[in-house]
């Protein structure tokens, strides 16, 4: 019983954790943060999806901020943005 709510708590604590270290999407360059490369998405179906997209990609190379620079296509939309440390 001390070993469930031990490893509930620190499941709780470790999705917590995570959250706190997501890029976050900016208007105009950063203060302080320089641009480290771009990423890119497809398949999104609306202007959300191709954002969330694109947010997964810029926590997966580790940015701190990711700035959206295109987007294009109707149905199938693709975007990119520049990331940032």
């Amino acid at each position: 019983m001390k070993t469930t709510k031990l490893t509930l708590a620190a499941l709780a604590l470790t999705t917590l954790t995570f959250g706190a270290f997501a890029a976050d999407q900016v208007a105009s360059d950063p203060l302080h943060q320089t641009p480290v490369g771009t990423i890119s998405a497809q398949g999104g179906t609306n202007l959300d999806s191709l954002e969330a997209q694109l947010n997964a990609k810029a926590d997966a190379a580790g940015a701190k901020s990711f700035r959206i620079t295109s987007t294009s296509g109707q149905n199938n939309l693709h975007g990119t943005a520049v990331i940032y440390q």
